[in-house]
């Protein structure tokens, strides 16, 4: 009896724990949600490769990209790479840059920045869907790339007056 509950002690330790951990894990992350842009607003997909701030203000350099996500994806996958050899996009999402042409575009001071992963000073880097930053951090953020690069992260700009006012990261596996 004793060897007995020395083999399933542990074993219903083991069931106990990762049970725990794994409802854990889902409560303290949402799922991913695609980005919708708000009807009636210009929005592009873009890498941002400069961030430029003076006394005129802060302005952008971006280099539109198309982003496909899903079904869209798979389309955009099946003309592009006819001949990859595998079904479709590996992470479900594809991007087209069909040239290099760069656009420069000012920021409005009050620009909403939403980001989904970067570097929070060491200690944590998870991923925090949609977590509000100011445009001060998000400029020191995007200007540290030791640990994350977020110029390789693609961002979905909206446009509004002939400005920034949103600048929403896409998280990529």
């Amino acid at each position: 009896m004793k060897k007995l509950a020395l083999l399933v002690m542990p074993l219903l330790l083991i069931i106990v724990m990762s049970s725990s951990m794994a409802s854990n894990s889902e409560a303290a992350e949402p799922a991913y949600k695609p980005f919708t842009a708000k009807s009636g607003t210009q929005t592009e997909t873009v890498y941002i490769h400069e961030l430029r701030s003076d006394k005129s203000g802060v302005h952008v350099v971006v280099d539109p990209i198309e982003w496909y996500e899903g079904e869209a994806a798979q389309k955009a996958f099946a003309k592009y790479e006819p001949d990859a050899g595998i079904d479709g996009p590996l992470d479900g999402y594809y991007i087209v840059n069909p040239d290099d042409t760069l656009a420069i575009y000012p920021v409005a001071p009050n620009a909403e920045v939403l980001m989904q992963i970067y570097n929070r000073g060491g200690v944590d880097s998870d991923i925090s869907w949609n977590e509000p930053i100011s445009l001060e951090k998000f400029i020191h953020v995007f200007g540290q790339s030791d640990l994350f690069d977020l110029s390789n992260f693609p961002y979905h700009i909206t446009i509004e007056n002939g400005q920034i006012t949103s600048i929403v990261q896409q998280y990529i596996p």
